[in-house]
């Protein structure tokens, strides 16, 4: 039996050997970061370490970098209560803070009026389109355009980023909220004052440490070429589709594109159903977003891009990385075809 192939970069990138042992040393620490003593020291030299990495690769300063959960929390502790306008291709984390006014076109482009007042998304998880930020925007969501695009923190002008982890080859379970110089939040999860008081609770040494071993990965790779590779695959898989008979769908295809991601709509078969199928042939793609697994909706994403119900609830997305072979994207692209053609037959 073919070994199983992982497409879902998007949900979670695999976790990189450069954290692996970031994280495997950092477990050795047995002191509290806020201790004043030398296990103390020792385990804050990490974190700060770490907050080095993340803010080098993000083209930030350490100062600006303020590690929470993930990008969900940080999203909570960006937005909550200043009732930014969001567009209703936003991640539900960010969409729950935000009103869902802004306009979305047909490419996935959003138009906003006021960015001091608004949040826009760098790159959809789900269509991999990317947004032209404007300058002063409040707050962006950047997890899945960070490790695969070049960005640099100071340069977007930007006042708020939320970065994650696991999107760049790092442990789950940890992010970070990076703050433009001269701006503060107020801490929403208050107690002894971590985080330069943004905020508080004891910091998780072990995943902060895999964040910043990946961050500084993701730049290599970036720098190596790796990514552009990515969008060579890409283009393969969707000009292979487009070949088709029966051709599907090929969502944000005339956008600027995260380099990686396919959103592929074949109307009349359910993306729960493909993903399904998909599985048990040994892919793993995915039918939107992974924090809407397991609820069987339509895309938000793509309705409001202007696609009806009967195409929204077709889709599935396929993401790569830069450990995906030619020969992999081929085997998907047969397999998919077969699915689809036993569907018609």
């Amino acid at each position: 039996m073919a070994e199983r192939l992982y497409l879902d970069w998007n949900a979670t990138a695999p976790l990189r050997p450069e954290a692996r042992a970031a994280m495997l040393a950092a477990m050795d620490a047995v002191g509290n970061p806020s201790s004043v003593h030398g296990e103390g020291r020792a385990a804050k030299a990490l974190v700060e370490r770490a907050r080095g990495q993340v803010a080098a690769a993000f083209g930030a300063v350490g100062s600006d970098v303020v590690f929470v959960s993930g990008a969900t929390e940080a999203a909570a502790l960006a937005m909550a209560g200043r009732g930014l306008a969001t567009a209703p291709v936003e991640h539900e984390a960010v969409a729950a803070w935000g009103d869902g006014s802004l306009p979305v076109d047909a490419a996935g482009r959003v138009g906003l009026d006021d960015p001091s007042r608004s949040a826009v998304q760098l790159a959809n998880s789900e269509t991999g389109v990317m947004q032209a930020l404007p300058g002063g925007l409040a707050v962006s969501d950047m997890t899945q355009g960070f490790g695969k695009v070049p960005v640099a923190f100071d340069w977007t002008g930007v006042e708020m980023a939320l970065i994650s982890a696991h999107k760049l080859g790092g442990p789950k379970g940890v992010g970070a909220l990076v703050i433009r110089r001269g701006l503060d939040v107020a801490s929403r999860i208050r107690g002894g004052g971590q985080e330069m008081g943004r905020r508080s609770g004891t910091e998780n040494i072990i995943g902060i440490a895999g964040f910043g071993a990946a961050a500084r990965a993701a730049v290599r790779d970036l720098d190596s070429g790796a990514w552009d590779r990515v969008a060579q695959l890409r283009t393969f898989l969707e000009t292979s589709l487009e070949d088709d008979i029966n051709p599907t769908i090929l969502v944000g295809k005339e956008s600027k594109r995260l380099p990686n991601t396919s959103c592929l709509i074949t109307p009349g078969w359910k993306g729960e159903t493909q993903v399904m199928a998909l599985d048990l042939a040994g892919f793993a793609v995915s039918a939107g977003s992974a924090c809407s697994s397991g609820k069987v909706r339509e895309s938000a994403v793509l309705r409001a891009m202007g696609y009806g119900p009967g195409e929204a609830d077709c889709a599935i997305r396929v993401s790569i990385g830069p450990d995906t072979t030619e020969e992999q994207v081929a085997r998907f692209v047969n397999a998919f075809r077969r699915l689809k053609d036993r569907r018609r037959a």
